[in-house]
C-alpha cells in the first residue's frame, strides 16, 4: 500500500509496429495510455499573412463550355455591329461595297472640257460638218462646204447614182440629197442636201502643208460612221493615175497628199484636216496588198486630193455645172524613162502651136525634167502636177534639149472642153 507519490506503471513492453510508441518511454510529458483526440486549431488572429487556401481535389469543377459560348456570341455580335456601321458610313460617303484601292476617288473627266486645239477638240469641231453618203449599193463620205447645203465628195462615190441619194449627219439625222455635178478626171463631185443652215468646214491651204504635219481623217470606213483616225503627212505631190471607172475610158490624174492615217473603203470623199481642224485634202484612194477591191484594206498608204484643187473644181461645178482642166498645151509620153540613156523626165511628143508650152518656147522632143522645182520621172507626173494649178498660173519649168538644159516660164491654161 502506498500513497501513490512514487507509483509507476509497470513497464510493459509496447506492442510491435506502433510508430508513435517507440520513443514514448523517454518522453516525460506523454502518457502513452492517454486516449487520442483530433484537435482543430482555432482561426488565427492578428495581422499576419493569411494561410494558403487548400483546394479540395474531390470537389466538382465548374464547366467551361458556357463561358466559351458566351464569348463566341459576344464576338459575333460585335463583328456584325461593326460591319453594319462600316457599310453605312461607306455608303453615305459614296464608296461602293466592293474592294477600294488607292486614296480618294477621282472625279470623272468631262469630254466638254477638252482644249479646242487638242485632237478631241478638233474632232468635236469637224464632225458636225461630215456626212455619210448613201447611194444605191454603195456608201461613202463627204463634207459640207456651205450653209446652203453643198457637199464635196468623190466622183466614184456617186458614180452609180441615178441622181438621188441620202446623207446622214453625226447627230444621227438624215436628209435627201441631189447630184449637182461631177468631174471623173479629178474624182470630185458635188451634191446638195435638202436642208439649210448647215455647218461648213473651215478651209485650209493645201499648198502650205509639209511632210510630218499631223492630220486627221474623217469618214465612214466599212460603214462605221463618225470614224476619226490620226496620222501625219507622209509625202506630197504623189502622182495618182487610175481608171475613172469600169464603164469609162477616162483616166484620173492628180498630185496627191500621202498620209498614214488609217483610211479604208467608205472613207472616200471624207475630209483630211490639219491640226487646227482645217480641210487640206479629200480622202480618195488607198494603196493595198489586196488583189481585188474587196480585199483592199489599210496598210498606212492613203492618198487625198489637195483641197485647193478640189475647192476650185467644186466651185466650177456649182457655177457652171462642169470643171475646167488645167493644161500645158502639149502631149507627153508616159510609161517610164525617156531616151536611150534611160534619163528621167516628161518627153513632149507634140506641142500645140498656140498653146502655153509653145508660147514659152518649148518644142516637140524636149524633155521636161522639173515643174516648179518638182522633179519629174515621166509624162504622168507632168499631167498630174499641171492639174494641181489653176488656169492662168505661171510656173517655171526646166527641160532638156539635146545635151543642154534650159529653163522657161509657162502660163498654164484651161482646156477647150
Amino acid at each position: 500500500m502506498t500513497d501513490g507519490w512514487n507509483w509507476r506503471q509497470p513497464q510493459t513492453p509496447p506492442s510491435q509496429g506502433s510508430p508513435w510508441w517507440s520513443d514514448a518511454l523517454s518522453d516525460p510529458w506523454r502518457d502513452p495510455y492517454a486516449p487520442s483526440a483530433v484537435v482543430i486549431p482555432s482561426a488565427p488572429t492578428g495581422t499576419g499573412p493569411a494561410p494558403e487556401p487548400v483546394t479540395d481535389p474531390s470537389a466538382p469543377r465548374r464547366p467551361y463550355a458556357p463561358i466559351l459560348l458566351i464569348c463566341l456570341v459576344t464576338a459575333l455580335l460585335a463583328g456584325g455591329l461593326g460591319g453594319t456601321l462600316g457599310y453605312v458610313f461607306a455608303t453615305r460617303s459614296g464608296v461602293g461595297g466592293g474592294t477600294q484601292l488607292g486614296g480618294q476617288p477621282l472625279a470623272a473627266p468631262s469630254a466638254a472640257q477638252r482644249a479646242p486645239d487638242s485632237l478631241a477638240g478638233v474632232a468635236k469641231q469637224v464632225l458636225p460638218s461630215v456626212v455619210t453618203v448613201r447611194v444605191t449599193g454603195a456608201i461613202g463620205s463627204g463634207f459640207v462646204v456651205s450653209k446652203a447645203g453643198y457637199v464635196i465628195t468623190n466622183d466614184h462615190v456617186v458614180e452609180g447614182s441615178d441622181g438621188t441619194m441620202s446623207v446622214s449627219f453625226s447627230d444621227g439625222s438624215s436628209a435627201d440629197a441631189t447630184l449637182v455635178g461631177r468631174d471623173p478626171e479629178s474624182d470630185i463631185a458635188v451634191i446638195k442636201v435638202s436642208r439649210g443652215n448647215l455647218t461648213p468646214v473651215q478651209f485650209g491651204d493645201s499648198d502650205s502643208i509639209a511632210v510630218g504635219d499631223p492630220v486627221l481623217a474623217f469618214g465612214s470606213p466599212l460603214a462605221l460612221v463618225n470614224t476619226v483616225t490620226y496620222g501625219i503627212v507622209s509625202a506630197l505631190d504623189r502622182t495618182i493615175m487610175q481608171p475613172a471607172g469600169e464603164q469609162s475610158s477616162t483616166t484620173r490624174y492628180y498630185a496627191a497628199i500621202q498620209t498614214d492615217a488609217a483610211v479604208n473603203q467608205g472613207n472616200s470623199g471624207g475630209p483630211l484636216v490639219d491640226a487646227a481642224g482645217r480641210v487640206i485634202g479629200v480622202n480618195s484612194v488607198i494603196r493595198s496588198l489586196g488583189t481585188t477591191e474587196a480585199e483592199a484594206g489599210n496598210i498606212g498608204l492613203a492618198f487625198a486630193i489637195p483641197f485647193n484643187q478640189a475647192r476650185r473644181i467644186a466651185e466650177d461645178i456649182i457655177d457652171t455645172g462642169k470643171a475646167r482642166r488645167t493644161v500645158i498645151g502639149a502631149e507627153v509620153s508616159t510609161g517610164g524613162t525617156t531616151g536611150s540613156t534611160g534619163s528621167l523626165g516628161a518627153k513632149l511628143r507634140s506641142v500645140e502651136p498656140a498653146g502655153p508650152a509653145a508660147a514659152a518656147g518649148l518644142k516637140a522632143g524636149d524633155v521636161v525634167t522639173k515643174l516648179d522645182g518638182h522633179p519629174l520621172e515621166d509624162g504622168t507626173d507632168l499631167i498630174a502636177l499641171v492639174r494641181k494649178y489653176a488656169p492662168g498660173a505661171t510656173v517655171p519649168v526646166e527641160y532638156r534639149r539635146g545635151t543642154g538644159t534650159q529653163t522657161a516660164s509657162v502660163t498654164l491654161a484651161a482646156d477647150a472642153k
